[in-house]
């Protein structure tokens, strides 16, 4: 799943910097939370597509 997240982010985006973190294993044990991972990701994306956007903009894209 991360590889195609990467993958969707990047063709949307074409950012300078993408950086995804699996952190599912926070989140072992949650109520709802899927056994098999790959739950939870923290990003870290860096694109001309935000420029003059405010951070709730970027965040709706």
């Amino acid at each position: 799943m991360k590889e195609r997240l990467e993958q969707k982010l990047r063709d949307a985006f074409s950012p300078s910097i993408c950086i995804i973190k699996d952190q599912s294993h926070l989140h072992a044990g949650h109520a709802g939370a899927d056994p098999a991972g790959e739950t939870h990701f923290r990003l870290e994306i860096v694109s001309d597509a935000f420029a003059g956007k405010s951070r709730l903009e970027a965040h709706r894209m």
